[in-house]
């Protein structure tokens, strides 16, 4: 065990300088001054990009590009894991496959800065908070047009929050995170181009919030008048490209199910360079439906694809091939997304008077000292060590490691201690006969394990908890599973007893993390409630938790907000409804033929694909 770790420690040494020459644009000089985004985040970069800026030209209010002026054509490819997306509705994604495809074709009012974290205009022209820090006037740009030539007004603004948000259609994650109590904010129409919002109280996450794709009004009115169910069908996966009425900088051409998504620019769209030249520049994106991590790193070495994320065990051999490629290779920090194993807390009958989990195990997963066993025997060291080739850290918090918000104490986490989880089991009753586990009703530990198939750092994950948790006496059948599956089982049926997952998240707001974390969010997966009813029944734990979330929604304080947020993550830490394993250092090679690459951590390398354009 001591060769091991002095090794680990060698090897991680030995990754960290690599990785350091592999940043190019991420990293400044030592004298370069940070940006404040005034929100906490500190980001430095070579790169300082032009101001946010809009030029008004025949009564189109442009936004400008903040990079140099490029050139048209070309292609860049990129990819995706598994069977591909499940729906074109934005509005209705349930999954990051479903909201990658459709999100690319639709704009929102604002969105992060990928360069500082603030909010910035997009569709807005501008965004005026008032005094009272509870109404906001937002501008649209003049002159803008759906890809039927319809023009994009107020009215599509208030259709989409005040129809389909707050009204409930589709996924109702982003309606559920803007209550404020039991009231959800005001939307109203000033005129063609201007709207007001008002919230109850002063909400620190608003903003954050509009960065909701904005509806075609004249397109998804009619459907939502025929209700909830013709709406979550409406833009299918089976819908004709021809059919979509679009925003975006890149609209749909072709679909070819399990295969690839390709993408053609959007010539009126609303961005200019300096030279007046409408963006993108680039004539296709093109997204590769590859089915498998170990098929999309063959597709990029074949030439296939022009970008891709490597895991910890292929950065060495790229980065030592790369002064010899056709490729760079930029190293993005800490992931913002984090990844877990949870156990199924549901001890509720579903609507055919069936128990979720068998009463059984339910006794089991819900007694916190079998939980905090499970923690203190998963070796993460050795998952970095094994999966990630060290380009990875062990990850104990649902923050991500780069989270402003990081409670720093519980990040430190702990070691692998099989004689605590052995304690831990014991203090519940648990023996162990001929190496099996045992509860005290003489029931024999055995479970089922998911996770979504292709996804190879998932499953070697899956196969290192199950060998951990073999070695404490139980029994574990791993099932690697089709994604989408997988996502019904957890979100839909909720017929599982537990799981290898990941959520996507970000390193500025853990407000938008209330749906996982809500004790009636729609993504509360570790103990899913289908009704009001079955909210009312909910752990004190959970109830804190919800509380946590609340008070920190209104606290414009950076510093008071901090305290609140470390204590959730506290009392997950404790209660360990969702237990973390690591977060991998993003690594992403592309292709040296592309200008304009200017990769930030907050954005990743294509983060300004409109800007992108090939040499």
């Amino acid at each position: 065990m001591k060769k091991k770790i002095v090794y680990l420690i060698s090897l991680l040494l030995f990754i960290c300088v690599l990785l350091a020459s592999c940043i190019r644009a991420d990293k400044p000089d030592a004298d370069e001054p940070a940006q404040n985004t005034g929100s906490g985040f500190e980001l430095k970069q070579n790169y300082i990009p032009y101001p946010v800026q809009t030029k008004t030209i025949n009564g189109v209010d442009y936004l400008m590009s903040r990079s140099p002026a490029g050139k048209y054509g070309g292609t860049l490819v990129t990819s995706t894991i598994g069977e591909g997306p499940k729906t074109f509705n934005s509005w209705n994604s349930m999954d990051a496959t479903s909201s990658l495809a459709a999100d690319i074709m639709f704009d929102a009012l604002v969105t992060t800065d990928p360069y500082t974290g603030e909010v910035i205009p997009k569709l807005a022209k501008s965004i005026k908070i008032l005094p009272d820090k509870k109404t906001y006037i937002i501008e649209l740009r003049h002159g803008l047009k759906w890809s039927d030539g319809k023009e994009i007004t107020a009215d599509d603004v208030y259709f989409t929050w005040n129809t389909i948000i707050f009204g409930g259609f589709g996924n109702t994650s982003t309606r559920d995170a803007m209550y404020i109590g039991t009231e959800l904010p005001k939307v109203e129409k000033i005129d063609k181009y201007t709207v007001k919002f008002t919230t109850p109280k002063p909400f620190s996450p608003f903003l954050r919030q509009l960065s909701v794709p904005i509806a075609p009004k004249h397109v998804l009115e009619p459907v939502t008048k025929k209700g909830k169910r013709a709406f979550a069908s409406f833009w299918s996966s089976n819908t004709k490209p021809s059919d979509f009425v679009t925003s975006g900088a890149f609209r749909l051409k072709e679909y070819v199910p399990a295969q690839r998504l390709v993408y053609e620019r959007n010539p009126d769209y609303y961005m200019i360079d300096e030279k007046g030249q409408k963006l993108p520049y680039l004539d296709k994106y093109i997204i590769l439906i590859v089915g498998d991590l170990n098929n999309e790193l063959l597709k990029f070495k074949a030439g296939e694809l022009d970008t891709v994320g490597l895991r910890g065990t292929n950065v060495a051999m790229f980065k030592e091939q790369e002064k010899n490629s056709d490729y760079k290779i930029y190293n993005l920090g800490p992931d913002t997304g984090t990844m877990y194993f949870s156990f199924n807390l549901n001890t509720r009958k579903n609507d055919k008077g069936k128990y979720y989990v068998d009463p059984v195990k339910q006794k089991w997963f819900n007694d916190v000292n079998f939980r905090t066993a499970v923690d203190y025997a998963l070796d993460r060291e050795n998952m970095v060590f094994n999966i990630a080739s060290g380009v990875a850290a062990p990850l104990f918090t649902p923050e991500p490691l780069a989270s402003i918000y990081l409670n720093e104490k519980i990040a430190q986490g702990h070691p692998q201690d099989m004689q605590k989880a052995r304690e831990y089991l014991k203090k519940s009753g648990f023996y162990w006969k001929k190496g099996k586990l045992y509860d005290k009703y003489g029931n024999r530990v055995e479970f089922d394990m998911y996770t979504n198939a292709g996804n190879t750092e998932r499953e070697s994950i899956g196969v290192m908890v199950k060998q951990d948790l073999e070695e404490l006496g139980m029994t574990v059948n791993f099932k690697p599973i089709e994604f989408n599956t997988l996502v019904s089982k957890l979100v839909n049926t909720n017929d599982f007893d537990s799981v290898i997952m990941g959520f996507t998240g970000s390193p500025l707001e853990p407000y938008g993390g209330k749906n996982v974390w809500y004790s009636n969010g729609t993504l509360h997966v570790f103990n899913m409630r289908k009704t009001p009813q079955e909210n009312k029944n909910i752990y004190p734990w959970e109830q804190q938790i919800n509380e946590l979330f609340d008070k920190a929604s209104l606290e414009l304080d950076f510093d008071k907000r901090k305290k609140l947020y470390e204590q959730y993550q506290q009392i997950v830490y404790d209660q360990k409804p969702l237990i973390y394993l690591y977060s991998p250092v993003r690594v992403t090679a592309i292709r040296n033929k592309f200008a304009n690459i200017n990769p930030t951590a907050l954005g990743g390398v294509v983060h300004n694909l409109e800007e992108v354009y090939v040499k």
